[in-house]
Formats: structure tokens, sequence, C-alpha cells
């Protein structure tokens, strides 16, 4: 019997990330774009405020602005002026009130708002049935935000919620990194458009759309090269146009060890591979490296494997490239609501859905089918639960749980 060589060890993912961020280029190009489409970029530059938010002392809510040392003892004071949001009032006259609306600026010499519940109206004036201490009810002037604040570092990623902070602050544009350019490359003979009559021995090709949707999140450009048969001078050819036309390059299929998964030695002839085969299920056959001086990332073709690894491996090395300040998600440990076998020597990532039980308590839930050829579990479920090499999981047991908010 002949002897077998012995196959070359699987690399731990802890082990892969630094090795491919190291390998990576960095960004440093900025250009300005408007807010309204700045939603989920990188910011190029510091961000410093030029103006206080609120400009100036405003009232917190619907009442009357008072002088509140005038409010020793009960009496009824003569409104002198109405002042609504946007407006401008006069000084407060002494002896005085105002009527004011949530917004509006505070006039000059008043000191707090008496909310409207706690002022009896009339037409002889406003007596006030409850006093207030200097400043209540009152948002004074650079409350919000300060005038030469850092608003956002260089390499925060932008969140709707950021653009009402950029907005309140006068700012109309703002410099983010520029956009990569990612040609996106599946591969394989079996695949059919969607829309199309499948022929005999087809499927249809559900990584291009999913892998386009998960470059949109990240603001790439996606530049679509189309499929790919499984044919080496084509896979050869398609990898250097694409590397020319790009920053980045990201193939789904055409990795591992078959007789048609050219993509492996077609990478190898335009440049080589860095990382190849990694220990982690689903997704052992990623592949990292560069084609024609362009990082290439290549991911299986199993859709639940391409989106496992796009998520923990492209999606942190993209925003990295981009100078990203924070590119890896963030994960919480849970109690399993499962049990499972011992695991094998690689670190798996189970489907797994929040359930909460009769305490309120929040377990996570195995998806009944793991097979890394089902993409329903990923519209199904919650997130990911690490599971790690030569474990055995117990109900009760805390897994580290990522969430798909955190990976999208």
């Amino acid at each position: 019997m002949k002897a077998q060589s012995a196959q070359p060890k699987l690399m731990p993912i802890a082990e892969a990330i630094p090795k491919l961020l190291g390998s990576l280029p960095r960004m440093v190009e900025t250009e300005v774009v408007p807010l309204r489409v700045a939603v989920g970029r990188i910011v190029g530059t510091d961000v410093f405020a030029d103006l206080n938010v609120p400009p100036h002392g405003v009232s917190a809510m619907d009442g009357y602005a008072v002088r509140s040392a005038e409010l020793n003892r009960e009496r009824i004071f003569s409104v002198s002026q109405r002042i609504a949001a946007g407006e401008a009032g006069d000084a407060l006259e002494e002896g005085s009130v105002a009527r004011i609306f949530t917004g509006a600026p505070l006039p000059l010499g008043a000191d707090a708002v008496v909310m409207q519940e706690n002022v009896e109206s009339s037409n002889d004036g406003a007596r006030i049935l409850h006093p207030v201490q200097s400043g209540e009810n009152v948002r004074v002037a650079g409350e919000d935000i300060k005038i030469g604040q850092l608003l956002f570092e260089q390499g925060s990623r932008l969140r709707p919620q950021d653009m009402g902070v950029l907005a309140s602050a006068g700012l109309a544009r703002i410099a983010v990194r520029r956009r990569l350019r990612v040609a996106l490359i599946v591969t394989g003979d079996e695949l059919a458009l969607p829309g199309k009559p499948l022929k005999p021995g087809q499927i249809y090709n559900s990584n291009s759309s999913m892998l386009h949707a998960l470059l949109n999140n990240l603001s790439a450009e996606v530049v679509e090269m189309g499929e790919v048969g499984d044919d080496y001078a084509t896979t050869n050819s398609v990898l250097t146009n694409a590397a020319e036309v790009a920053d980045v390059i990201v193939s789904t299929g055409g990795v591992s060890v078959g007789e048609e998964d050219h993509v492996k030695a077609a990478v190898d002839s335009l440049g080589g591979l860095d990382l190849w085969k990694l220990a982690i299920k689903p997704g052992k056959p990623f592949a990292s490296g560069k084609v024609c001086g362009k990082q290439f990332f290549g991911l299986p073709g199993n859709p639940v494997s391409a989106f496992v690894t796009f998520v923990l491996l492209v999606r942190p090395a993209l925003l990295f490239m981009q100078g990203a300040a924070r590119a890896f998600p963030v994960w919480v440990d849970l109690p399993a609501s499962f049990s499972s076998d011992r695991s094998g020597e690689r670190q798996e990532y189970i489907r797994v859905s929040l359930k909460e039980d009769l305490k309120g308590n929040t377990l996570l839930e195995r998806f009944n089918n793991q097979s890394s050829g089902v993409g329903v579990s990923l519209s199904r479920t919650d997130g990911l639960a690490i599971v790690p090499p030569q474990t055995v999981v117990s109900a009760g047991d805390m897994l580290k749980f990522l969430p798909f908010s955190e990976l999208i």
C-alpha cells in the first residue's frame, strides 16, 4: 500500500486574522460627500464642531420663562411676551414671565422655565404654583455640542444617528475614505441566473446576490464579473481582468481540491496565496492572496460557507483597508438551550436563534440543519454561536454569540 503524505495542518482563525491583516494595503484617499450618502462610510479626517449646539439657552418644554429669584412668594405675574421656537424674544421685564415653547430661546434675564402644568393662567396673568431652581427646564448653550469639540475621529464608521449629529453642527458634507472597488466573481458550471429556467444539473446562483448585498452594506463599489465556468483558461483571464478594474477581488467556488476547482491554480499563476484552508466549520477552503498585485479573497461555493467566511474574514479586512477604527464584531456570552457531541478539530460557527425561557432569560437555540448548503438557515436565525474545537456543549453552557447585526 502506498503511503499517503501527511495533510498540512489547518490554520486556526485566531492565527489567520493577524496574518491576513498584515498583508493588506491601507487606503488613504478621501473624498467629500453629502451627508445623505455618507452612512456606512469611514470618516477620513477628525471632525470638529464649529459652533455650540444649541447656540443659545433654550426652553426644554412648554411653559413660562421666569427669573427664579422672583418666585420667593406666590403671586400673579404679568405675561409680558410670547416666544415660540424660531423666534427671538425681548429681555424679560422684572416682575413678569414669558410664555415660552419647547426649543424657543430663553429671553435675556430669564434663568429657568416653569412647565405649564405648574402654572395657573388667567386674564390677570400667571400664578406660579411650584417654584423652580435656576437652570431648571433649560437646555444651556453647548449642552449637546460645544464649539471645538471632537465629533468623530478619523476611522469612525458613520451610522444613521451620526447624520443627525453632523447636521446639528451645521455640516452638509464630510470627508470620507473613498469607496473600495470590489470585483465579484462567481464560479461553477452548475449555476444559472435567477429568472431563467434551470437546465438539468443546474442550480440558481444565490451567492452573487448575497455577496453583492453584503458589499453594498460596506459601501463598496461592486464590479460584477459574471459567472465563470469550470475552466482554467477562462478563470485565469477573468481574474486578470478583475485585477485591472478593482482594488479587491472576491470569488466564490473553485478554491477546494477537486479536479474542476481552478481558482486556486489560477491565483497561484498570477500571484499566489498567503492563506489557504482554515480550521473553521463551515468555511475550511477559504483562501487569501494576491492577483497581479491586488488583494484576492476566495470563498467556498456553498452559500453558508461563503457567508460565514465573508463576515468573519473579508468584512473586517475591507474595513481595515479603509482605516476603520473598529473592524471586528462584538460578541456576547449567552447560554445554549441545546446539547451537542464533542466538536472536531475545527472551530464551529453554529447558526442559532434567540429565544426566551419562562423566566425571561435569553437562550441560544440551534437551527436543526447545520449543512453548509442550507442557505435558508441564515434567514431563519439571529447569529452565530462559536463552539471551540474538541468541545462538548451541554444545555446551559455559555457560548460566544455573534449577532448578525454585528456581522453585516
